[in-house]
């Protein structure tokens, strides 16, 4: 059955006496908030930690707590929040296991993003400590002076869609971090919390990187974070639904550029939305696209970030014969050509992409697709197996290309080619609870809304 929708953004936000005295503790970096766990009704915690029980609900006055989405009971998915001081990327470590019983975990956060590896098993009294990243954000955007290489940002914030962004995306841009425990018995022991300084990976693309919110939907961006060590953020700025245009109305861009730091990467990929623009003769591939591309490399390199260009991956269609039919060719040469003629690292998803489904095959590759909810195949969208196999062809290539972010990938994480994808059948990742009825933006008339 669907769950409730997440909160909405209520900006800005009020904070009890104690809830700020927590944030106060949580921005000194050398002193991580800490939450233990408990099954009794009457917790007790050690001295540095905070009790958390099932009684312990969410809400602005507290601060953290479990989100009331859905009932908590011990073995049971359940998500939990955490408010923090400031946006940015946090270091979260979490202790898993039961004293009585065998668990698996897994781990996502905010909006279903895969944090560590599919499921995480202890024995009965086994504990296990994993850490990963989470960046955070709100939709403020700060302001920047101008400099000899770079023109003046104003400030202002991002224009989410609502209720998109604003109620079923809350979780994305509220200023706190939001934990998924899911699989068949979770068991959470205690959480640590901690600001920390490291690189970021931005992304910026449609609905094929976006993190999507509910099931069915799923998207490489959100996969992800996995794949690399808890020494890199990933920030995914994607949106349902969007164009480059699109990234620079919203100023999607410039909420990235407020926040890089020199030495960050900014990926993007678009494509499937500026199609569009042919039928509305407000642009094409070798024109506005192309140029739009170059709008966004400038910026990026202007304020010390890196840019990545990812060319659009294939829709799921076939020809008679069995063959992969090509519907995003323009749009993949003009990234590709606009990449060479800015000299910035390009990664060639749509070639990949049609290599993983003609790998799967007419009938197989539907499993690598979300399925609504009348029993229709998107045949753009991916479920959660086709994004992280769309995510595994971005970190190979990545390895590849001896690129500087193939030095954050995990060390478990081990060669991939996508003629050879992994078995949809022993596909480890399970589906969170939260389900939807609603397709990802650009498919219908609400897509600029």
């Amino acid at each position: 059955m669907p769950l409730s929708a997440p909160r909405p953004i209520p900006i800005p936000r009020t904070l009890s006496l104690f809830g700020l005295l927590l944030l106060g503790t949580l921005h000194a970096a050398t002193t991580p908030l800490k939450f233990h766990f408990s099954t009794d009704r009457a917790p007790t915690a050690p001295a540095d930690s905070i009790a958390i029980s099932a009684e312990t609900i969410y809400s602005s006055a507290r601060g953290y707590g479990i989100e009331p989405v859905a009932p908590f009971a011990p073995g049971k998915p359940f998500y939990f929040t955490a408010r923090v001081p400031q946006e940015g990327n946090y270091r979260v470590t979490v202790t898993l296991g039961d004293p009585t019983a065998v668990s698996l975990t897994t781990i996502k956060a905010e909006l279903r993003r895969l944090v560590v590896a599919a499921a995480i098993a202890t024995a009965a009294g086994e504990t296990k400590r994993v850490s990963f990243i989470v960046n955070t954000r709100t939709p403020r955007i700060a302001a920047i002076q101008a400099r000899a290489s770079a023109p003046a940002l104003a400030a202002g914030s991002v224009k989410l869609k609502a209720p998109r962004e604003t109620v079923q995306e809350a979780w994305a841009w509220d200023d706190a971090i939001t934990l998924e425990f899911g699989n068949t018995r979770p068991a959470v022991r205690a959480i640590e919390i901690e600001p920390v300084t490291v690189p970021t990976l931005f992304l910026l693309g449609d609905s094929t990187v976006c993190d999507q919110s509910k099931e069915p939907y799923n998207s490489w961006g959100q996969m992800l974070p996995r794949f690399f060590k808890p020494t890199l953020a990933v920030a995914n700025h994607g949106e349902s639904g969007e164009t480059y245009r699109d990234s620079l109305a919203r100023r999607r861009l410039d909420k990235i550029v407020s926040a890089l730091r020199p030495g960050d990467w900014v990926m993007m990929q678009f494509g499937h939305n500026d199609q569009k623009q042919i039928a509305a003769k407000t642009g094409g591939p070798g024109t506005t696209y192309k140029e739009e591309i170059r709008k966004h490399v400038a910026a990026i390199r202007a304020h010390g970030g890196t840019p990545i260009l990812v060319s659009p991956m294939e829709r799921r269609r076939f020809t008679p014969e069995g063959k992969v039919e090509l519907t995003l060719t323009d749009y993949a040469n003009a990234a590709r050509d606009t990449a060479r003629e800015l000299e910035i690292e390009f990664i060639d998803l749509h070639a990949l992409s049609q290599r993983l489904y003609a790998a799967l095959g007419p009938e197989r590759s539907a499993r690598a697709f979300a399925t609504a909810a009348d029993g229709q195949i998107d045949n753009t969208h991916h479920n959660n197996y086709g994004s992280y196999e769309v995510a595994r062809c971005i970190v190979q290539a990545l390895r590849d290309r001896q690129h500087p972010l193939a030095q954050f990938i995990a060390d478990d994480v081990g060669p991939f080619d996508p003629s050879r994808p992994d078995n949809p059948d022993t596909f480890a990742v399970p589906a969170s609870s939260l389900v939807t009825n609603e397709r990802p933006l650009g498919d219908d008339a609400n897509a600029k809304k």
